[in-house]
């Protein structure tokens, strides 16, 4: 099974190095084309099984899968510049970019087809990925499923809710990041090193994830475990719905869903 990944910024070079770390598919069975070639020669120099080009046609001409990773704008040039068989299975990740549009800039409108909505933790095989399909049989399904469950979790999920997830899961990386930021400075303000601040409050946003996940519970229920009546946890959740934490998370979610 041969992939070709057509670009290597920030998310295809991450799809590439995921595909490299995973065990369905070998490295030298990846192509990754971009006009950029530093971006490609880093991902070489990392995983030197891996094929580099600056010929996108060159890159899909004997792909099974082709992943489209180039900014949604890119799109339509990137796509009519070569001919994917129908055969071919597409795969792209585009955001905002519909099945309707990716059928207009294709030879053939009908060739199977996955929008993929994943995050940068796919280079850790971490991503969540919001997956829709149209015109696929079930074993394309099961294989695109299988592929990206390798490099994280994910779902089929309607083309219409993409947009949802993309908020919460792509765009939502950012916010857990930002909120990691912003609890290290305040670390760092009260005495702890730079470092040791950033690494305590990952882990914890780690932590807590897996508590989410491994044990199918709430987060309220978890919460309730660590706030003792009259004690410090309490005040600062306190502090941060005065603050309008709640209501700005959910803001930034929907802003991101417009």
């Amino acid at each position: 099974m041969k992939i070709a990944i057509i670009g290597a910024g920030n998310m295809g070079g991450s799809i590439a190095q995921g595909l490299s770390m995973g065990k369905l598919v070998s490295t030298s069975d990846i192509t990754v084309s971009d006009l950029d070639s530093s971006k490609l020669e880093m991902l070489k120099s990392n995983y030197s099984e891996l094929h580099i080009t600056n010929n996108n046609e060159e890159a899909v001409s004997d792909a099974d899968i082709v992943i489209l990773a180039v900014k949604p704008w890119l799109v339509k040039p990137v796509l009519s510049a070569f001919d994917l068989k129908r055969k071919q299975i597409l795969v792209s990740i585009a955001a905002g970019i519909t099945f309707e549009q990716l059928a207009q800039s294709v030879l053939e409108p009908e060739m199977p087809m996955f929008r993929v909505i994943p995050n940068t933790a796919i280079s850790e095989l971490q991503s969540f990925n919001a997956i829709a399909t149209r015109h696929v049989t079930a074993e394309q399904e099961e294989l695109i499923l299988n592929i990206f469950n390798e490099m994280g979790t994910s779902i089929i999920l309607p083309e219409d809710k993409l947009s949802a997830a993309t908020a919460l899961a792509s765009c939502g990386i950012a916010y857990v990041l930002k909120y990691i930021q912003a609890a290290m400075q305040a670390g760092i303000e009260m005495g702890i090193r730079p470092v040791d601040a950033m690494n305590m409050v990952a882990q914890s946003v780690k932590g807590a994830g897996e508590l989410i996940l491994k044990n199918e519970t709430h987060p309220s229920i978890e919460i309730d475990k660590v706030t003792t009546p009259g004690g410090i946890t309490i005040k600062g959740l306190n502090e941060l719905e005065h603050a309008g934490f709640t209501s700005a998370v959910i803001r930034a979610m929907k802003a991101s869903n417009q």
